[in-house]
C-alpha cells in the first residue's frame, strides 16, 4: 500500500474547505473544530454512564464477516454501563456500532454545533456515537449511504486507514457489499497485510492518520476506512448527503437494492454466493495488476 499522511489544519474557512478538500474529495483533520463545543470537555465515560448506563446495547467483536454472517447482527449484548466497566479494565476487542445515544438522551444535541458553514445536507436526525475498547477494530469498509462524514474523536486515540472509493478493486471489495475481503488488522509498517494472498493491495493509494481527543476527520463520500482503537474511546459522526442527484441515487441503490439482494442470497445460497463473490473480486483485482504491468 502507498500511504500518505492526512492533511491537518487547526481551523479552516468555508471557502478553503470547499476548494481544497470538499470539491477534490480529499480527507482532512480539523484539529479545533470541536474545541468550542460543550461536549469537548463534558463528554466522558462517567457522564454517559449516568445518563444511559442502563440502556442495552449491541456489541461487536473483531471477527471479520463470512458467508454466513448476517448484516449488522450483534455478537453480544450488555448494558452501556456494563460495557464501560468491561473496557475500563484493559484492552477489550468489543465495540458498539451505530448506537443512537441521542434517542435516549436528546439533551446531548445541545452539546455540539452542526458545522453548517462547511457542509450542507446534514442528516440531523441521525448523529451517531461509535464506541470501542482498546484493540477493537472496525474492518475496512465504506459507508453504505455514500454520505460525507465529519468524524470527531473524543476519549482515546484511534488509528485510521483511508482510501478513495475508486481503489475498491485493489482493496478486494466484495461484490454487493461495502466490505473488503482483505484483513488490515493491526496494520503498521512492520505488520503489513498479506500481499501474497492479496497482491493488488500493493497498488492501493491512500492515507493514514491517528485521531486524538477533539480531532475532526472529514471523510469524503464513499471513502474506504479501517479503524483501530489504540485506547478505549468514542467518537461522533455527523453525516451529510451528497449534493448531486447521482450521489444520492448511489446511496439509495446501496441501501435498498444492493443490500437487499445480498441479504436474500446470503439466506438462500450463502456458500455459493460467497464463492461467486470471491471469484469475481479476485478477477477484478487481477485486472488492476495487469493494467499496472502494462504501463
Amino acid at each position: 500500500m502507498q500511504l500518505q499522511h492526512v492533511d491537518r489544519v487547526d481551523k479552516i474557512s468555508a471557502e478553503d474547505f470547499q476548494q481544497y478538500f470538499y470539491m477534490p474529495l480529499k480527507p482532512v483533520v480539523i484539529s479545533s473544530l470541536a474545541h468550542h463545543w460543550p461536549a469537548y470537555n463534558k463528554w466522558n465515560w462517567q457522564y454517559f454512564k449516568d445518563i444511559v448506563g442502563s440502556k442495552r446495547v449491541g456489541l461487536y467483536n473483531n471477527v471479520k464477516s463470512d458467508a454466513y454472517t448476517p448484516i449488522n447482527t450483534a455478537d453480544d449484548y450488555k448494558t452501556f454501563g456494563e460495557y464501560v466497566d468491561m473496557i475500563s479494565k484493559g484492552p477489550a476487542g468489543w465495540r458498539i456500532f451505530l448506537f443512537n445515544i441521542f434517542d435516549h438522551a436528546p439533551q446531548l444535541t445541545q452539546d455540539f454545533t452542526w458545522p453548517d458553514h462547511l457542509l450542507k445536507g446534514f442528516v440531523k436526525k441521525y448523529p451517531m456515537l461509535f464506541v470501542g475498547g482498546a484493540s477493537s477494530i472496525t474492518h475496512m469498509h465504506f459507508d453504505i449511504d455514500m454520505s460525507h462524514i465529519l468524524h470527531t474523536q473524543f476519549a482515546g486515540r484511534k488509528k485510521v486507514l483511508l482510501f478513495p472509493f475508486e481503489e475498491q478493486h485493489k482493496l478486494y471489495r466484495k461484490p454487493f457489499e461495502v466490505l473488503s475481503l482483505a484483513d488490515f488488522s493491526n496494520y503498521d509498517q512492520e505488520n503489513k497485510p498479506d500481499y501474497t494472498q492479496f497482491p493488488a493491495l500493493k497498488l492501493a493509494r491512500g492515507y493514514e492518520v491517528i485521531l486524538n481527543h477533539g480531532d475532526t476527520l472529514f471523510m469524503p463520500a464513499g471513502y474506504w476506512h479501517h479503524m483501530e482503537y489504540l485506547d478505549s474511546g468514542f467518537a461522533m459522526s455527523l453525516r451529510a448527503l451528497q449534493s448531486s442527484i447521482g450521489g444520492k441515487l448511489k446511496g439509495a441503490w446501496n441501501l435498498f437494492g444492493m443490500r437487499n439482494i445480498d441479504t436474500l442470497m446470503k439466506r438462500t445460497a450463502p456458500k455459493w454466493w460467497y464463492e461467486y463473490k470471491k471469484t469475481s473480486l479476485l478477477k477484478a483485482a487481477e485486472k488492476e495488476l495487469e493494467a499496472f504491468d502494462a504501463r
